[in-house]
């Protein structure tokens, strides 16, 4: 679309025995844009609001909701931004950083834990929405010193380098092998594609898998 202003559009001289040259559409379009700029800018930023006390407090205002469910085994229940992820559910109210913002688009599985049971990447999870579920993330899945045989199997196969994605690999690992899907190392990797390890270690991830599953 064209930019310029028609002749027309552009105002005649002041007087007829003006000797002043009429504008340019260049001048025209600089002068109008500076005189339009700084009336938004006098409205948006240092103008009053267009809406009234009450609104503007209102607008301010979050709807939040109670919720209470189960952590880890234990009952947690918070006041909570209905906007709220179960990642920053779990991140910033309840201090389990074990489940880690990654993309925070459900692309690469950081932050998978289980919500009954279930997989699910907790970036994507509305926290409103689990009212009476139980969610196990993996400061949970250790029975005191011991690790869960998935943990341990990870450490035996050496199957993290910078450890950011663990967390969530031995999450989806612990779905997967729930699921029944470990029949093969292509169905271990297709069933935790889900799951992206930048540092590599995809073959020793499989591994940790079957040798977890073979040991149930």
């Amino acid at each position: 679309m064209s930019t310029e202003v028609p002749e027309s559009a552009v105002p005649p001289p002041a007087g007829a025995g003006d000797s002043s040259p009429a504008p340019s559409r260049r001048t025209f379009i600089a002068t109008t844009t500076a005189v339009g700029g700084a009336v938004v800018a006098g409205g948006v930023i240092g103008g009053t609001s267009l809406l009234g006390p009450d609104e503007a407090a209102a607008a301010n205002t979050a709807p939040s909701s109670h919720l209470s469910l189960m952590v880890n085994g234990t009952r947690r229940t918070v006041l909570v931004d209905n906007r709220t992820s179960l990642l920053d559910l779990l991140r910033e109210h309840f201090e389990l950083t074990g489940s880690k913002k990654g993309c925070n688009a459900g692309a690469c599985g950081a932050c998978t834990v289980l919500v009954d049971g279930q997989r699910v990447n907790s970036c994507l999870t509305l926290a409103v929405r689990l009212e009476g579920a139980e969610v196990t993330t993996i400061e949970g899945l250790a029975d005191g010193d011991e690790l869960h045989p998935l943990q341990q199997a990870f450490v035996e196969q050496d199957a993290f380098q910078c450890g950011y994605c663990t967390p969530g690999q031995i999450m989806s690992g612990v779905g997967c092998i729930k699921e029944g899907h470990t029949g093969s190392p292509e169905e271990i990797r297709e069933w935790m594609s889900g799951n992206i390890c930048r540092c590599g270690c995809y073959v020793k991830i499989v591994r940790a898998l079957e040798q977890t599953a073979d040991r149930k």
